[in-house]
């Protein structure tokens, strides 16, 4: 058994839409990203990736790379998926932590965790999203961006 973690971050921007967990969330303002900016997706990415000895996100899909410009994260997630499976790992399971004062993100935390179990190819009982704020404090309490931690366990197929 292999373990990693991930963590992501984006400030918020006008003029683009909030995509957190595969899911379009309605809000005046998206997230500054070379990506669509799924910071959700973007530390999960990095938890398997990690668990796997292979590096990070930004190594395999670098921001100076105009093929990744507004690429949807969930593709880079199957990509890291496809990645994995090739090295012989399969996923045991996915804990994840979204960090924002705005909005609310319960009424897409069952979405969220649809699209990754089908992107990971796993059951939605391997797969937890929780959302939480910082009571106001830092960066997310003052609503410029939102935050994303997650860790992953992965098992060496037989």
């Amino acid at each position: 058994m292999r373990i990693g973690q991930g963590y992501d971050v984006h400030r918020f921007c006008e003029g683009t839409f909030l995509t957190i967990g595969g899911a379009r969330i309605p809000h005046k303002r998206g997230l500054e990203a070379h990506s669509d900016g799924d910071v959700l997706i973007h530390a999960i990415c990095d938890a398997l990736l990690g668990a796997a000895g292979l590096r990070d996100i930004g190594h395999h899909f670098p921001d100076t790379d105009s093929t990744f410009q507004n690429i949807d994260s969930r593709i880079l997630l199957r990509r890291v998926i496809e990645d994995l499976n090739s090295q012989g790992y399969k996923i045991g399971n996915i804990d994840s932590t979204v960090v924002a004062e705005e909005p609310k993100l319960a009424p897409f935390i069952s979405l969220m965790i649809e699209n990754i179990a089908a992107d990971c190819r796993i059951p939605t009982s391997f797969v937890n999203v929780k959302a939480t704020t910082t009571e106001l404090l830092g960066f997310a309490g003052r609503k410029e961006g939102i935050a994303a931690h997650a860790i992953a366990l992965l098992i060496q197929a037989d």
